[in-house]
């Protein structure tokens, strides 16, 4: 598979996410980051991060509404949807991925406003 095609089927994974199988689409120094927040380094501590998260709030709807690639970088422009405390949440966001040759995702970097986060703990 190609990068982008890569790209694409991690993303289809969200929605009924198992955080091992996610997992196994990242390099054992896999850096993540969602730009707000710390990022996150190494496959295992992806894997935690991933299960913790869905844990919480369970399958994420990624909606790509453009997606592009030249070489190993996939850029995607996308609507994230799932629900927080019984509201839904449709949180726009850019994401960036670096895959090695191999096809593993060695960098992924997701770009997005908080702020409709902040607003459901108010």
């Amino acid at each position: 598979m190609n990068p982008e095609a890569i790209v694409t089927e991690f993303c289809a994974g969200w929605a009924q996410p198992d955080p091992d199988k996610i997992a196994e689409y990242f390099t054992e120094d896999a850096v993540y980051h969602n730009i707000p927040m710390e990022p996150v380094t190494g496959k295992t501590a992806i894997r935690d991060f991933i299960a913790g998260f869905v844990g919480s709030f369970g399958g994420i709807d990624f909606r790509i509404q453009r997606q592009v690639s030249g070489g190993s970088i996939v850029m995607n422009e996308r609507v994230d949807v799932f629900a927080i405390n019984g509201k839904t949440v449709e949180l726009p966001v850019t994401g960036v991925f670096e895959l090695t040759e191999d096809g593993k995702i060695a960098a992924w970097r997701d770009y997005f406003d908080m702020a409709p986060l902040a607003a459901l703990g108010s």
